[in-house]
């Protein structure tokens, strides 16, 4: 007889099936939102939009979107998958509910976004003080990345319009907290912008900024404890002017672009460089990156910088097949900006150089309800994006507050494959559901043991 080989055991399907709970893993994020009072706080600023003998709270409506998008959803009715399991996730608005709300927030505009904005922030500031070593200011300081995201559209939508990548979609502008390498980021801005929204548009980049800082508690708003850093897409001079008038409280880090009017300008000053001046390129780990040297230009090499303002550069032996927009002696330039002082220059342009894991956040974002914006109107796309970044605030909340520090970076992606996806049997006990966990699930311990941590935290007062 002919062994089979590969093959898999054959199972009988039904569809009777009770007492089981998929997506059970969710109960995480349903315990942080119940211990940094994200909750009470939504359902206190939407009190206004609820309607008289209404059956669903406004805020647990929105809550239950933003943990069907947490999960994966990418639309409004995804929210059936919470539906579903009313032991986990209690009563559930019907998809009619859902939307009526979201048009009601979406005609209320800038208030209703206000509104939720404030509760957010109040989250945050809970999540922040109990994270204690975790919080994202463990080192001393809060770091903002501002970076531009392109959302495509694959239909006629308001504002989708063509994009510079000759696309069509959206050109929302983002603002990310960094962790750091042992952790993750959250969202703390999103503007909604056209499709053919300006990458170096002054005016959005410091809207975006306001929107940020509004969401820091207010301690990081003085004594320089709060970093905004964006590419070169930031580097304009209105916005670098109005980063420089609030130098007093905020320090910035700001990728210059060199475009052929300041090219020469900027060749020149480091052709002036004395080769004693130059410093070498570091890694995170501290190791010399090879081929690569920094230093700062002396002088207004740039007429009308403001004041306080450092100009540094670094240069670089280019990657085979790169282009080099500019360069001197073969060597590609790169440049930013910054008016931190008392920090040696390597170890600015390395910190510069970490800007690159908003690229991380961007990545997460899409997979969290920003691979495309669903509704038609901008108003209602704005309350979308708004949604988005509660799902991404829990799904960095939950790791910060309750996994190690060998799961904390875990990306949206892994978190719903390995927790969020796990099945558990719901049992009643004593009038008390209690949900048991497969026993061979590789990431059981994980979930318990995480469980157990948020358990263990104060209640919101």
């Amino acid at each position: 007889m002919k062994k089979r080989i590969g093959s898999y055991p054959r199972v009988r399907v039904e569809g009777g099936g009770q007492a089981v709970v998929s997506q059970a893993g969710a109960v995480l994020l349903v315990e942080t939102v119940r211990k940094v009072g994200l909750d009470r706080a939504i359902s206190t600023v939407l009190t206004p939009w609820r309607r008289p003998r209404a059956v669903h709270d406004p805020g647990k409506i929105l809550l239950d979107v933003a943990l069907a998008v947490a999960l994966g959803g990418d639309r409004l009715a995804d929210v059936g998958m919470l539906r579903a399991e009313p032991a986990v996730f209690g009563p559930v608005a019907s998809d009619p509910t859902v939307s009526r709300l979201i048009d009601t927030l979406a005609t209320a505009g800038p208030k209703a976004l206000h509104a939720i904005r404030a509760a957010r922030a109040e989250a945050r500031e809970r999540v922040w003080n109990m994270a204690k070593n975790a919080a994202p200011d463990v080192a001393g300081q809060v770091i903002v990345d501002l970076d531009g995201v392109l959302v495509l559209a694959h239909s006629e939508k308001r504002d989708a319009t063509a994009t510079w990548k000759k696309t069509f979609g959206h050109h929302p502008l983002m603002a990310f907290v960094d962790h750091g390498s042992g952790g993750s980021g959250e969202p703390v801005a999103g503007l909604l912008r056209p499709g053919n929204a300006g990458s170096n548009t002054a005016a959005d980049h410091i809207t975006t900024a306001q929107l940020s800082l509004a969401q820091l508690p207010k301690k990081y708003r003085r004594g320089r404890q709060t970093l905004i850093r964006t590419d070169s897409a930031g580097g304009t001079h209105e916005f670098v002017a109005w980063l420089s008038k609030r130098g007093r409280w905020l320090s910035y880090s700001v990728g210059m672009t060199i475009t052929e009017a300041i090219t020469e300008a900027i060749h020149q000053a480091v052709l002036k460089v004395p080769p004693a001046s130059w410093t070498v390129a570091v890694e995170p780990d501290g190791e010399i990156r090879g081929g690569a040297w920094v230093a700062e230009l002396a002088g207004d090499v740039l007429q009308g910088r403001p004041e306080g303002m450092r100009l540094i550069v670094r240069k670089e032996r280019p990657h085979p097949g790169a282009q080099l927009r500019s360069d001197a002696d073969g060597l590609r330039l790169t440049a930013f900006a910054t008016n931190t002082t008392g920090i040696p220059i390597a170890a600015l342009e390395l910190r510069h150089r970490q800007r690159a894991r908003a690229e991380d956040r961007i990545r997460a974002a899409r997979a969290t309800g920003l691979r495309n914006l669903p509704l038609h109107k901008t108003a209602q796309n704005q309350i979308w994006l708004e949604i988005v970044q509660i799902a991404l605030d829990l799904l960095a909340w939950m790791p910060t507050l309750a996994l190690t520090s060998e799961t904390r970076r875990w990306e949206p992606r892994r978190l719903r494959l390995r927790l969020f996806s796990a099945a558990a049997q719901i049992v009643t006990t004593s009038r008390r559901r209690h949900l048991r966990f497969a026993r061979h699930w590789p990431w059981t311990d994980v979930i318990t043991n995480a469980l157990a941590r948020l358990e263990a935290l104060p209640n919101p007062g």
